[in-house]
């Protein structure tokens, strides 16, 4: 295939991909990947069984697929922000690694998707293979195009280090987290139960500049964008018992009826929780930030 015609190629899928996962709320299905179609042909974008994609006609790899156990990449170095991702199983040099490092020296963006639950991906594109660490047997993935030109990467300075990390938290962290906690929620806002994925977030209780703010769905609340806006802005709060609460001064505000259903009918509610009791919202948490609710009215 003509370098040009895939690259054309690349821009569509990545920008369908990205598209697709923001209307269903940051994340696509697999069945959405696997049944992907190209000028009325099947082009799946990941592979059925193995976390790599590199079709037939493809000169560099298009998508790679890390399965996540915790609230990080599993292949993220903490250290620098950038992703060590390990050779493909059989010869270093053949198969799948192939692709992988072409994608070096032709600079053919490709597509990182995070396995946050089963059957549900968390896309992060562009990417961009960069360098190859054959003692490491790994190739290194980065977040921005500016990386190829950065010579050795492992000689990053402290500036670009901290770009980097910046980025993960920017490109990795925050969509992962708003898959989680989505998805616990079934897609629908904890206070209104608004279903639209592109008009929700995924709120945290304790801020993440805080020590316990952590990127867990413990951590979290699926809200519409205006509900998360008035929790962010204190005008209202959540209880531990997960009751919802006004501030009195918007409690007694007279306005529209944006202002009436959309919040004061919020008052003294409860908040929708999620199926699992393991991904409910702490009551620890909530308490921390009922705290800061409660002595900023």
């Amino acid at each position: 295939m003509d370098t040009v015609v895939e690259a054309a190629i690349r821009d569509h899928i990545i920008r369908w991909v990205r598209e697709r996962a923001e209307a269903n709320g940051g994340f696509l299905h697999r069945d959405e990947l696997l049944g992907f179609t190209f000028d009325g042909s099947r082009l799946p974008i990941i592979d059925y069984s193995r976390g790599i994609r590199n079709p037939a006609g493809f000169s560099s790899t298009l998508a790679i697929v890390s399965s996540v156990h915790g609230p990080y990449d599993d292949v993220e170095s903490e250290s620098d922000g950038l992703l060590h991702y390990a050779y493909r199983d059989g010869d270093p040099f053949g198969g799948d690694n192939v692709k992988l490092r072409t994608a070096i020296t032709t600079g053919m963006p490709l597509i990182l998707f995070r396995k946050e639950v089963p059957n549900f991906y968390t896309p992060v594109a562009p990417v961009y293979v960069v360098d190859d660490y054959p003692e490491e047997r790994t190739f290194l993935v980065a977040l921005d195009e500016s990386f190829r030109f950065m010579g050795d990467l492992k000689e990053l300075s402290l500036e670009q280090r901290a770009y980097a990390v910046r980025l993960a938290k920017q490109r990795l962290h925050q969509p992962a987290f708003r898959t989680r906690v989505l998805l616990a929620y079934e897609t629908r806002c904890a206070m209104c139960r608004l279903a639209h994925g592109s008009l929700l977030d995924a709120a945290h209780i304790v801020p993440d500049g805080e020590e316990l703010g952590v990127p867990t769905t413990a951590n979290g609340l699926s809200l519409c964008k205006i509900h998360h806006a008035a929790y962010d802005q204190n005008m209202l709060g959540v209880s531990p018992d997960y009751t919802i609460h006004l501030d009195r001064a918007l409690l007694d505000e007279v306005d529209g009826p944006m202002l009436r259903h959309g919040l004061q009918e919020m008052h003294g509610s409860q908040i929708t929780l999620p199926r699992r009791p393991s991904d409910a919202p702490s009551r620890e948490l909530l308490a921390w930030r009922w705290e800061r609710f409660t002595g900023a009215r």
